[in-house]
């Protein structure tokens, strides 16, 4: 699950309203809404503290609170990459919103789990939950184009995890699952600079636990690159919720052009920018992971 960012990047935690999230309208990227029904269990490992929940569709998911103490721009970035992952047909599990009820709160004995449920009324994201999963483990046998996709847009999306120390992988029916992104897109922890920071090399990519199995990334490159255009990351940006843009790191003067839109606008055109931007040829992220490959 999510660990912290690594050490060069420091984190403005921020907490959502606590008035009710509620989904944007007229949205274009669909997104189903389910109702927590039960709070079953806390999954410890994330430091989000993301926890397994029983919605009213009769579904399992693993939810992140907005409320946790890593605030609700893990959520986005789970959305923004879960969603570009799904749409460049990479197995990414459903993505839900999960509406919660903190009413939901006082069947939890554990005080901490009481809290958070009370911080996170309104929208929360769910991950459909995959029942007996096994993590990645490396004799696994994978298909080196795919693991070549995975290594891209993960150079793409800044994901700082996905290595050995924390797969962030699961297998089911006999298939490699993607989950946990709430690492990535971690220039929105500062948005210091990001024109330029979406030109930087990512160092990181070098620690990717599919390096190894990965055919070459610039054939990934010239598979998946044409298909992530404007539109499709404004239709996925337009589906984060208003309350989960507010508070934390200021954009920059010039980020989310133009002037005089309200706050959460610019925030979804700064996020839309900032990919395009590392889109843009030739993409350093894409020499870094195949230089990784060949040493």
């Amino acid at each position: 699950m999510i660990r912290m960012l690594d050490d060069s990047v420091t984190l403005t935690l921020m907490t959502a309203a606590t008035t009710n999230i509620v989904p944007r309208a007229g949205s274009a990227l669909p997104i189903r809404t389910v109702t927590a029904t039960r709070y079953v269990t806390a999954l410890r490992e994330g430091g989000s503290l993301p926890g397994l929940v029983e919605a009213d569709d009769d579904g399992l998911y693993v939810v992140k609170f907005h409320g946790a103490g890593q605030g609700p721009r893990v959520l986005v970035a789970e959305l923004i990459a879960g969603e570009l992952g799904r749409a460049l047909g990479l197995p990414v599990p459903e993505i839900v919103f999960v509406e919660l009820d903190p009413a939901l709160a006082p069947a939890e004995p554990n005080t901490e789990i009481q809290e958070l449920l009370e911080r996170s009324p309104g929208l929360n994201l769910g991950l459909d939950f995959l029942p007996g999963a096994l993590a990645f483990r490396p004799m696994t046998e994978l298909d080196p184009a795919l693991a070549a996709d995975i290594v891209w847009f993960d150079g793409l999306i800044t994901n700082v995890d996905r290595t050995v120390r924390n797969v962030n992988l699961l297998m089911w029916g006999k298939r490699l699952w993607l989950i946990d992104h709430g690492a990535a897109l971690y220039i929105h922890f500062t948005w210091r600079d990001p024109a330029e920071h979406a030109r930087r090399p990512f160092a990181r990519i070098a620690d990717h636990v599919l390096l190894p199995y990965a055919s070459s990334i610039a054939a990934a490159d010239a598979r998946l690159a044409p298909r992530v255009s404007r539109e499709l990351l404004e239709r996925i940006a337009g589906a984060v919720p208003d309350a989960w843009l507010l508070g934390g790191a200021r954009l920059p003067a010039g980020a989310g052009q133009p002037r005089g839109d309200d706050e959460p606008e610019r925030h979804r055109r700064a996020y839309v920018d900032y990919l395009l931007s590392r889109l843009e040829s030739p993409r350093p992220f894409v020499e870094d992971a195949d230089r990784a490959r060949h040493p």
